[in-house]
């Protein structure tokens, strides 16, 4: 299930993922209409990367994930939000109450889950008007450090078949949104470049799901050839990465 994806993942995933670019956030809060008495509904948490943002500028917060680790992080770094609730269940059978959320988040996990009954999760557990939004941060291919890590990663990572970041585009037949919007959707691009020394470049390529895990045949291997590429690309300690955070907004 893909729920265990992520299993033992949780503690170097919350270190070394990028959070969301901060005009995204203001996004949500002013174009889409969410304030401080809002109910929002991040569905596929995980850590809390985007819960953590979110939490400041709204009334409540359900924090749905099904996996144990990345729940465990979440709990432990969030426990401070009043209006922090932890869900353990998956996107597709909430548990939450009909008519909860004025907004649906979905950060870096809905190419995970059974779009349509996704769908029709949302509209059961979404006010009237609510919008769900999808989001990714997705690292741009336009310099030769990113292309020579993507090239080391499809040689030591077996499941890998691209970058999931770029999971859904929204410019391309190929792109599957299986009927989740209906009728119109905004597609936005916020810039989010972050510099990244060795140890987490290491630990931000390490933090996706198909990443070798510590002990395994290829790991050693794949973290000598990071070390590598960072090595003959940064400058004065740090590799910039180029990255948008992008998202798409719209009703169910």
């Amino acid at each position: 299930m893909n729920e265990s994806r992520f299993d033992g993942m949780g503690e170097i995933y919350a270190r070394f993922r990028p959070n969301y670019a901060p005009e995204f956030i203001n996004y949500i809060f002013t174009e889409l209409g969410a304030d401080k008495n809002s109910v929002i509904a991040d569905i596929g948490s995980g850590t809390g990367k985007l819960t953590a943002q979110l939490a400041p500028r709204c009334g409540k917060i359900y924090a749905v994930e099904p996996n144990a680790d990345m729940r465990r992080i979440a709990e432990r770094d969030l426990k401070d939000f009043a209006n922090y609730i932890s869900v353990a269940m998956p996107a597709e059978n909430t548990g939450l109450e009909a008519n909860c959320a004025d907004i649906i988040t979905v950060a870096q996990a809905f190419h995970w889950f059974n779009a349509q009954n996704f769908k029709a999760e949302c509209r059961r557990i979404l006010k009237p008007g609510g919008k769900v939004v999808l989001v990714w941060n997705r690292k741009l291919d336009e310099n030769d450090f990113m292309r020579e890590t993507d090239i080391l990663t499809g040689k030591f990572c077996d499941s890998y078949k691209g970058r999931s970041d770029g999971a859904l585009r929204g410019d391309s037949k190929d792109d599957d949104f299986s009927g989740l919007f209906e009728g119109k959707y905004e597609v936005l691009e916020f810039q989010n470049d972050y510099a990244l020394n060795e140890e987490q470049f290491i630990g931000g390529n390490l933090s996706s799901s198909y990443a070798p895990k510590a002990g395994s045949e290829n790991y050693a291997t794949y973290v000598d050839g990071l070390k590598d590429i960072f090595g003959r690309y940064q400058t004065g300690g740090v590799v910039v990465i180029p990255n948008v955070t992008r998202c798409f907004a719209g009703e169910v």
